[in-house]
């Protein structure tokens, strides 16, 4: 779990001038959850979801099955009113769609830098940042800066978690 944590904290201080928040995925080595969940807060990031219990993250194929953006997020907050809702939106047409609809979080997903900025800047005029924003995919060591200066609210990262390599250390007595 020391790579875990040392890799969060080297990201966290990458962005520590900016306001956003890093994020795991639920993408964890089986049976290792909670202990890597651990290590992530240790090492000065979030974690974004525990499980699938506690927040609804309406992707591609929940809208599918709904019909529409608008519908899956209803039904969510039919069911479980207070549970936070996230929408993952592939495009700015589809983050006004989740907007409108009343999401809590947006995920902007593969949005380029451009994209992103944009994005933020609707969001600002229109919500005044109620709604947070997201970025998720693509995101690697080289760009993690520029899109933390964007003015997302959070960035989530996969590979906090599934893409790890241990780290040397010993301990001598003297």
């Amino acid at each position: 779990f020391m790579g875990t944590a040392t890799l969060c904290r080297s990201y966290a201080n990458k962005v520590s001038h900016t306001g956003v928040k890093l994020l795991d995925t639920r993408k964890t080595i089986p049976g290792l959850r909670a202990g890597q969940k651990y290590a992530v807060r240790v090492g000065g990031c979030h974690n974004h979801r525990i499980g699938l219990f506690d927040a609804f993250l309406i992707k591609e194929n929940h809208i599918k099955a709904c019909g529409s953006i608008e519908s899956a997020v209803a039904k969510a907050r039919g069911m479980e009113p207070d549970k936070p809702i996230e929408v993952e939106v592939e495009n700015i047409e589809e983050y006004i769609l989740a907007e409108k609809a009343g999401a809590d979080i947006i995920m902007l997903d593969n949005f380029d830098l451009n994209e992103i900025k944009k994005t933020v800047r609707l969001n600002q005029e229109k919500n005044k940042g109620s709604v947070k924003l997201e970025a998720s995919g693509g995101i690697t060591e080289e760009n993690l800066v520029a899109i933390a200066s964007t003015g997302v609210d959070y960035i989530s990262l996969g590979g906090l978690t599934k893409h790890l390599s241990s780290i040397d250390l010993s301990m001598r007595f003297v």
